[in-house]
C-alpha cells in the first residue's frame, strides 16, 4: 500500500503544468501576424512581462487546479446556461399544467348525458343597461314568470273561440288582420304574412249529401236523417255508393281481419265504424283496401265519459274530419301552394276512391237496429240503445257524396325575435289558428298562449333580454284540413329549415283536460322535458311539480308522459318531412277523451265545465312549461338536445324486430347490420360528447360547430332511416300519400312496384279502359330520393310520370305503342319509363 502511495505521488509531481495558447506578436512587425506558441510551465510561475494582456487561454485538465478556482469563469458558464435552465423550467410547468388538465377532466366524465345542458348559472345574458348586470337562469326565469302573469290568458281564449275560424272565410280574414296588427305593436323584430292558394273541399248547399234506404230491386226508398247537414269529410271522394251495411267496429285492419274470419265479408259493402283508436282517414284507408265501397263514422257513448257529473255529447252530434292520409294540400303534392304556380295535374295517394261521411249516434241506432247476422264480440258492444248490436250485413244503403273542392287562400302569420349569436339558427313555436266549428279546445287555447308568450318575451325583450338564437312564433292556417298551412311553408322553404331549424313547438290540442300530462315528442328531447317538468307548478295539485304529479302513480315517468308524434299533428310534419325535432303539449283527462272535440259544442263554456274551472290555470301551466323550453333552447351554449338517447331508442326498435327474425332468414336478411349500426352511433355520440367535455365553452365559433353538428342528428337518422325504407312516422303510409317501405299491409302479399314507389292504382278515364297509376306521388320522390319531380306524360296510358332533377323523361315509345296496340290489359308500369324516379 505504501508502495503504491509513493508512486502516485511521484506521478504528480512529473505530470506537465497546464498548457495555454499564447498569442504574441511577432518580433521586428508592427503590424504583423500573431504568432502561436505553446509554452509548458510549472504551476504558479507568472507569465512573461512582454506577453500583451489580451490573451486567449484553452480549457484546462479536470484537475489540473484543484485547489484555486476562477470566480469569473463561473459567472460566465451561469449567464451562458441560464436560458437554457428558465427554459426546462417552463417546459417543466406547461407539462405538468396539461397533465392536471387531462386528469381533471377525465374526473368528470361521471356527469354523463347531462353534457348537453348547459350549467343553468353559467347561462348569462349581459343586458343593455349597466344597471341591470348579469341574467343568470334564476334571473331569466323569474322575468319570464312575472311578465307571463300580467297576461289575460283565459280573456283571449273566451274571445278567440268567439270568432268565425273557418280557413278561408271572410271572418278569418279580418282576424289574420287584427292578429298581424298586435304582432306589429310587441318588441318583434320582423313581423309578415305568407299566403298560400290550396285545394280545400266543402260541402255543396245547394246538393247536400244523403243516405238511403235501398230495396231489393234497387230502387231509393226512405231518406234517413243527417242531422249536423254542414258536418263532412274533407277530402272524401264524390259520387254514389251502394252496398249492404256492416258493422266494423273502429275500422281497424284488424277489425276488418277480424270481421272476415266471422264469415262476413266487408267487400263490397259500406261499413259502419265507430269514432276513435286510429283517425278518420285511417279508417277510410282500412276500409279501401278491403275492397269497402263506403264508410260511416259515428261517435259511439261507450267512447265517451259516462256518469252524472260527466258531460257527454249529444246523440244528434256528428264529429268533423279530414280523411286525407297525408299533410298538406294534397292536390300539390311536394310543391308549396304559392300563387301563379302552375302545378303538374297529380293528387296525392293519401286520398280516397271511396266515399265517407260522419253521422250522429241516432242515426247510427237506425242503422244498427235494421244489421242481422252474427253478434259482435263483446268487446265491439256499444252503449247505443241497440242491444246487441251485430256484424250484418244489413239492408242496402245508398251514400251520396257531393262536397266541392275550390281554391282557397290561407295565411300564416310570422313573428321574430333576432338571436344575438347564431340569429340563423330558429326555434320555432306554432299555433293552428283556424277551425271548424268555435274550436275552443282545437284552436283557440293554442292561439291564446301563442299570443300571450309572444307578448312576455317581447317584454323581457324591452328589459334586457336577448336570446341567443332567433325565436320564430308562428300561427297556422288550414290546421283542420290536416295541416296544410305548415305542410306548405315546410315544403316552400325546406332546403333552409332543414338546416337551420332547430325545434318545433306546437301548441295544438294542449288543454284537453287536466288529469294527465302527455308529452308527444322526439327523443332527442326527453331529457330537456324532464328537467322542465321538475320546474313547474302542477295546475290542480297544490305544491307539487309537474313532474311530481306525472309519478305520483307510475314510477316510470317516461312511460307515463312520453308519446309518439300523432301523423295529423303539425309537429309530426316538422319530424318526419324535415327532419326537426318537435314535441306537442297536452293535458288530458284520466280516462276517455275530450267529448267536444271537432263538433259544434267545443265551445268556451263546454271546455271550462269540463275543467272544472281549472282552465285559465292549465292553459298558464302550459304556457309555462313551453316558454322554459324556448329559453332553454334558445339561449343555453349548447343546444340541451340528448343525442345519445337515440341508441336506445333503437335497441328497442330491434326488439320489435326480431319477432320476425324467421322471415328475414327465409329472404337471406338479418339484423346484423342493424346492430353494427347502433354500435356505430353509440361510438360516435360518445365521441362527439367528448369533444364537448373537451372543449372551451368561451369559444363561440367552436360551440356554434358543435350546435350545427347536434342539429344534424334527428335530420341524418331520419334521413338514413327514409333510404333503408324505415318508417319515420306513426302511419303505414307516409305523410304525403306514400307508403313506407315496411308499412304494414292488410294481406301479405308484396306490394307491386309501383305501390313501393307511391302510385296508386285506379282506373283510367274513358280514352283508356287499362288501369293506370293517377297519382305520381311526389312523397317519394320528394323525401326518399330528395328530388324535386319534373313531370311527363307517360308513353302508355297520357298519365303523368316523375323524373329527377336535371334530366329530361324519357319513355320507351315503341314498347308503349306495341302495349297500346295489343290492348293488354294489365296496368302500366313506371319501371317502363325513363322518367320514372330512380335511386
Amino acid at each position: 500500500m505504501e508502495r503504491l502511495w509513493g508512486l502516485l505521488q511521484r506521478a504528480q509531481r512529473l505530470s506537465p503544468g497546464p498548457s495555454q495558447t499564447i498569442y504574441k506578436r511577432v518580433e521586428g512587425t508592427q503590424q504583423g501576424p500573431l504568432e502561436e506558441e505553446e509554452e509548458e510551465r510549472e504551476e504558479g510561475t507568472e507569465l512573461p512581462a512582454h506577453f500583451f494582456p489580451m490573451e486567449l487561454r484553452g480549457p484546462e485538465p479536470l484537475g489540473s487546479r484543484p485547489a484555486r478556482q476562477n470566480p469569473r469563469l463561473w459567472a460566465a458558464a451561469g449567464r451562458r446556461a441560464a436560458p437554457y435552465l428558465v427554459l426546462t423550467a417552463l417546459l417543466i410547468f406547461t407539462g405538468a399544467f396539461l397533465l392536471g388538465y387531462v386528469v381533471f377532466r377525465g374526473s368528470c366524465q361521471a356527469c354523463g348525458d347531462d353534457v348537453m345542458v348547459v350549467s343553468e348559472d353559467v347561462n348569462h345574458e349581459l343586458g343593455p343597461d349597466s344597471h341591470q348586470g348579469t341574467l343568470y337562469w334564476s334571473d331569466l326565469q323569474a322575468m319570464f314568470l312575472r311578465h307571463l302573469g300580467e297576461g289575460r290568458l283565459e280573456d283571449t281564449i273566451r274571445q278567440t273561440s268567439l270568432r268565425e275560424r273557418v280557413a278561408g272565410s271572410a271572418g278569418m280574414a279580418a282576424l289574420v288582420r287584427d292578429l298581424r296588427a298586435l304582432l306589429l305593436r310587441q318588441k318583434l323584430d320582423h313581423v309578415w304574412m305568407d299566403t298560400h292558394y290550396v285545394g280545400l273541399q266543402f260541402p255543396d248547399p245547394a246538393h247536400p249529401n244523403a243516405l238511403h234506404w235501398v230495396d231489393a230491386a234497387g230502387k231509393h226508398g226512405e231518406q234517413l236523417p243527417l242531422e249536423d247537414p254542414d258536418v263532412y269529410c274533407p277530402y272524401s271522394a264524390t259520387g254514389n255508393a251502394t252496398g249492404e251495411l256492416v258493422y266494423a267496429h273502429y275500422g281497424r285492419p284488424e277489425d276488418l281481419q277480424d270481421l272476415r274470419a266471422r264469415g262476413v265479408e266487408p267487400k263490397g259493402r259500406l261499413l259502419l265504424v265507430r269514432l276513435g283508436v286510429i283517425n278518420f282517414a285511417q279508417k277510410v284507408a282500412s276500409a279501401q283496401d278491403f275492397g269497402a265501397q263506403g264508410v260511416l263514422i259515428y261517435p259511439d257513448p261507450a267512447d265517451f265519459s259516462q256518469g252524472p257529473h260527466k258531460l257527454s255529447l249529444s246523440s244528434h252530434r256528428a264529429v268533423y274530419g279530414h280523411v286525407h292520409l297525408g299533410t298538406g294540400d294534397p292536390y300539390t303534392p311536394g310543391f308549396p301552394s304559392f300563387n301563379q304556380t302552375q302545378f303538374p295535374p297529380v293528387q296525392s295517394s293519401g286520398l280516397p276512391i271511396i266515399p265517407a261521411q260522419p253521422i250522429s249516434a241516432d242515426t247510427a241506432s237506425l242503422l244498427l237496429r235494421k244489421l242481422e247476422g252474427p253478434v259482435a264480440p263483446q268487446e265491439w258492444q256499444g252503449h247505443l240503445p241497440v242491444s246487441p248490436y251485430r256484424l250484418g250485413p244489413g239492408p242496402g244503403l245508398h251514400l251520396g257524396v257531393n262536397n266541392h273542392r275550390a281554391s282557397t287562400p290561407i295565411s300564416n302569420i310570422f313573428g321574430c325575435i333576432e338571436g344575438r349569436s347564431e340569429p340563423d339558427h330558429y326555434v320555432v313555436i306554432g299555433a293552428q289558428r283556424d277551425a271548424w266549428g268555435p274550436g275552443a279546445a282545437k284552436s283557440a287555447v293554442g292561439t291564446a298562449i301563442l299570443l300571450e308568450l309572444v307578448r312576455t318575451f317581447s317584454s323581457m325583450v324591452s328589459n334586457g333580454f336577448r336570446p341567443r338564437r332567433s325565436l320564430l312564433f308562428i300561427s297556422w292556417d288550414g290546421g283542420d284540413f290536416g295541416s296544410v298551412g305548415s305542410m306548405e311553408w315546410l315544403e316552400g322553404y325546406l332546403s333552409v329549415l332543414h338546416l337551420k331549424a332547430v325545434v318545433y313547438v306546437s301548441l295544438d290540442n294542449a288543454v284537453l283536460g287536466d288529469d294527465k300530462f302527455h308529452a308527444k315528442t322526439s327523443p332527442l328531447l326527453i331529457s330537456l322535458i324532464e328537467n322542465i317538468l321538475k320546474q313547474v307548478d302542477s295546475p290542480n295539485r297544490s305544491g307539487q311539480t309537474l313532474f311530481e304529479q306525472v309519478v305520483f302513480n307510475n314510477h316510470s315517468w317516461e312511460a307515463e308522459v312520453i308519446r309518439p308524434l300523432p301523423m295529423d299533428s303539425s309537429a309530426y310534419s316538422f319530424t318526419a318531412f324535415a327532419g326537426v325535432p318537435a314535441v306537442e303539449f297536452s293535458f288530458m283527462e284520466d280516462g276517455p277523451v275530450y267529448p267536444f272535440l271537432h263538433t259544434k259544442d267545443d265551445t268556451y263554456e263546454n271546455l271550462h265545465r269540463v275543467l272544472r274551472g281549472r282552465l285559465p290555470a292549465v292553459a298558464q301551466a302550459v304556457a309555462q312549461l313551453a316558454g322554459q323550453l324556448l329559453i332553454r333552447l334558445s339561449h343555453d351554449h349548447l343546444l340541451p338536445l340528448d343525442f345519445g338517447r337515440y341508441g336506445d331508442v333503437v335497441l328497442r326498435h330491434i326488439g320489435s324486430l326480431n319477432e320476425f327474425s324467421g322471415d328475414l332468414k327465409a329472404r337471406g336478411l338479418t339484423l346484423q347490420w342493424v346492430y353494427s349500426a347502433r354500435g356505430d352511433y353509440i361510438r360516435a355520440a360518445e365521441k362527439l360528447r367528448k369533444e364537448i367535455y373537451s372543449s372551451e365553452e368561451s369559444d363561440e365559433r367552436l360551440t356554434r360547430m358543435y350546435n350545427v353538428r347536434i342539429m344534424r342528428v334527428m335530420r341524418r337518422g331520419e334521413s338514413r332511416g327514409r333510404t333503408l325504407g324505415l318508417p319515420t312516422g306513426g302511419s303505414r303510409r307516409n305523410r304525403r300519400g306514400g307508403r313506407t317501405g315496411l308499412g304494414a299491409r292488410p294481406s301479405q302479399e308484396r306490394p307491386t312496384a309501383s305501390e313501393s314507389r307511391g302510385w296508386s292504382s285506379t282506373s283510367c278515364p274513358s280514352t283508356c279502359r287499362r288501369p293506370t297509376h293517377r297519382s305520381a306521388t311526389s312523397s317519394w320522390v320528394a323525401e326518399t330520393t330528395r328530388w324535386v319531380p319534373c313531370w311527363t306524360t307517360c308513353g302508355c296510358c297520357a298519365r303523368v310520370a316523375p323524373g329527377p332533377l336535371g334530366r329530361r323523361p324519357r319513355w320507351r315509345g315503341a314498347w308503349a305503342s306495341r302495349r297500346a296496340a295489343s290492348g293488354a290489359s294489365w296496368p302500366c308500369s313506371p319501371g317502363r319509363c325513363r322518367g320514372q324516379p330512380t335511386r
